[in-house]
């Protein structure tokens, strides 16, 4: 074939203009932000709610030994007259029941569950009014006997009570004799004076007698008593016979925030050297006269009226006092206590004292 010079030319154009021209750029789309979700601020867990504290039953204190809420509750007769003295382990019970015996004389029921004493003493007969001052805790109940009527009595409402009689039990380790304090009289030895007893041991060979629920209602705290904010009550004075001859008395001690107990003879002052001191003093006028409420020989006993009873009270804590009516059912229902502004009592927390004068009786708060 024949190439011509135009030919060479239109190729080189051709060609030149190929080799000079780039491909056109395809445009890169701009990247597509994915769409924000807005955030949402957690919900806080809410905050659990507080244990509520365990309670003793008999102090309303906060328990520091939980299994010890599980054990029985321990009371134990003591005699009061001045030839009995001194007393051991008083201090250490949560609640303590001063009865009548008679005119001049009273009779001691130290209740112990919180914390036993070591030993308790000395150890004496039961009285008819231990059934339904006793009956709402179901406790462990030693003592030394009791004369035939009030045996049967006691026995025949024992449901709710678990007697430990110490010659029934001196063998167990419930019971102990302290030797020093026998004397002889009439050419016998007398044990009237030297028996102890010991709560830990009878909780611990306890069959039948079960956790107590509350003797009283507590509050949480000294200030949300009842009788925070009332009458004075620095000094108690309480009288069991006629014209002040035999009164028990307590004196605040600021110090301590504590009642001192007196009794007709003087100060009250235990085996160790300790005076008796408590948190709490409840005083319940109750009607009492010697009698005989069941078959049985024996003497009379003084016969407190408590069951299906009403009366008077007065509860002093922290030098201060409320005043109030008081109420019990049937034998093993708890004392229901309200006071004159028609509000329930509130003990404070710790120890307590229960007086129980006639509703004669002219008590006097200073």
């Amino acid at each position: 074939m024949k190439v011509t010079r135009r030919s060479l030319l239109l190729s080189s154009v051709v060609l030149g203009v190929a080799g000079c021209s780039r491909p056109a750029e395809t445009p890169t789309p701009s990247p597509t932000q994915a769409p924000t979700t807005p955030s949402v601020a957690p919900t806080p867990s809410p905050s659990p709610s507080p244990t509520p504290a365990l309670r003793a039953p008999l102090t309303g204190l906060p328990a520091t030994d939980p299994a010890a809420l599980t054990r029985p509750a321990v009371a134990v007769k003591v005699p009061n007259l001045k030839v009995e003295q001194p007393q051991l382990g008083l201090n250490e019970a949560d609640i303590v029941i001063c009865a009548p015996n008679g005119d001049s004389s009273t009779r001691l029921c130290p209740i112990f569950h919180s914390r036993f004493a070591e030993a308790v003493g000395p150890v004496r007969s039961m009285r008819p009014a231990d059934v339904p001052l006793l009956s709402p805790i179901f406790p462990v109940l030693g003592n030394t006997g009791a004369s035939s009527w009030v045996n049967n009595y006691i026995e025949a409402h024992s449901e709710r009570l678990e007697v430990m009689t110490y010659l029934d039990f001196k063998k167990t380790g419930a019971y102990s004799v302290d030797k020093a304090r026998l004397y002889t009289a009439g050419g016998r030895t007398q044990y009237d004076r030297a028996i102890q007893a010991h709560p830990a041991k009878m909780a611990e060979i306890a069959e039948k007698a079960g956790a107590p629920g509350p003797y009283l209602t507590f509050a949480l705290d000294a200030a949300s008593s009842s009788a925070a904010g009332g009458a004075a009550a620095t000094r108690v004075v309480i009288p069991y016979g006629p014209a002040h001859k035999y009164d028990m008395s307590y004196d605040y001690d600021e110090a301590s925030g504590r009642y001192l107990r007196s009794q007709p003879w003087g100060e009250h002052v235990l085996a160790d050297g300790t005076r008796v001191d408590v948190d709490s003093v409840l005083i319940v006028k109750a009607k009492w006269e010697y009698g005989k409420i069941w078959k049985g020989k024996g003497d009379p006993d003084p016969v407190i009226e408590l069951i299906d009873a009403e009366g008077q009270f007065l509860y002093v804590h922290g030098g201060t006092s409320v005043a109030g009516t008081w109420r019990k059912g049937a034998i093993a229902e708890p004392f229901v206590f309200t006071t004159d502004a028609g509000a329930p009592l509130l003990v404070a927390p710790g120890r307590t004292w229960i007086e129980l004068p006639r509703p004669t009786a002219d008590v006097t708060l200073s």
